[in-house]
């Protein structure tokens, strides 16, 4: 006996929404609720571009994007944004301490698997700067100086696996000079002290040089980019003298893994857009941050190289996280 044709309409019908039902899920636009933007500590520049990106995210998609910040331990807002789920809810935006934090201590995440590159936002140089009293003007005079004085020279920096320690563990490394590191709390202290002759030299961030080098009170020396930089345009490259050298800061965005690859291609489209107008380089430029907005395939290139390179300067230099 066949079944009576209201109860084929039903079954018919049932059958059409299932089938239905994801094609009409896939089809929700991105973003339609709240985004988290997960990050590090309040202040800094990171924590004000990140503001600022969030700003005009929310007016590009239409939708609130909230910074979340997570301090405490360098792994803390990787860790974090690791275990969100791969939706586009949950984003992360940090600087390279990401993959350089795996290089120094046990991470409970891993920075090619756990997440998808969205975009390399900015990157920043440091700048070799020594005390005034220094006899030397030029990368050049300063190698010299310290092979004719091994173990003499003072470079101070910031905490172990900072910008200015690697920075300064790379140079060593790399024109073979015998120079004594001495690691501070933070870079400020280490600053102070080189600009009072207590160190003689350091590779601080760049945003914090410009007062200093006015004043008289710190002498610029190369930057630390692999070029010359458009912030210090007098300034030659370490790599000018010491070929290969580079040592550059970066801020990057990411989604976690196996996030759809349409939110992680629409995110990566409105980020490169805000990050490359007029407006925001010039708010960055003070800062001392040079914008960059990539492709997730050339930042997830970026990172490759440059855990390498790190790599291999934290094996042979010993470094950790302790230190």
């Amino acid at each position: 006996m066949k079944p009576a044709l209201g109860f084929q309409l039903r079954v018919a019908a049932a059958t059409l929404l299932l089938c239905g039902a994801p094609i009409a899920l896939a089809q929700t636009p991105y973003p339609s609720k709240p985004v988290r933007i997960v990050t590090a500590d309040a202040g800094g520049s990171s924590d004000f571009f990140v503001r600022v990106l969030a700003q005009e995210l929310s007016k590009a998609l239409g939708q609130q994007f909230i910074v979340d910040n997570h301090g405490g331990a360098g792994s803390a807002p990787g860790e974090n944004a690791a275990r969100a789920a791969p939706d586009g809810y949950s984003l992360l935006f940090y600087t390279m301490n990401l993959w350089i934090t795996p290089l120094l201590q046990k991470a409970n995440y891993d920075p090619i698997a756990d997440f998808a590159p969205i975009t390399l936002a900015t990157k920043a140089c440091s700048v070799l700067v020594v005390t005034p009293s220094l006899p030397v003007k030029s990368v050049k005079d300063l190698i010299t100086l310290a092979k004719a004085k091994p173990g003499d020279l003072v470079y101070a920096h910031g905490s172990a696996g900072s910008a200015s320690h690697l920075a300064g563990a790379m140079f060593r490394s790399m024109t073979g000079v015998q120079m004594l590191n001495v690691p501070y709390k933070g870079s400020a202290q280490a600053l102070i002290d080189v600009m009072a002759g207590q160190a003689q030299l350091m590779f601080p961030n760049s945003a914090v040089v410009p007062p200093h080098l006015k004043s008289g009170k710190l002498k610029a020396l190369a930057v630390t980019s692999a070029e010359r930089s458009p912030l210090f345009p007098d300034l030659p490259a370490v790599s000018e003298t010491v070929p290969g050298f580079a040592a550059t800061t970066m801020n990057g965005f990411w989604a976690p893994a196996r996030t759809p690859e349409a939110i992680v291609r629409r995110l990566n489209q409105e980020a490169v857009r805000i990050i490359r107008t007029p407006e925001m380089k010039s708010r960055l430029a003070t800062n001392g941050i040079e914008p960059v907005g990539s492709s997730p395939q050339e930042f997830a290139a970026t990172i490759a190289e440059d855990m390498t390179r790190w790599a291999a300067v934290i094996k042979a230099a010993h470094i950790r996280a302790d230190d």
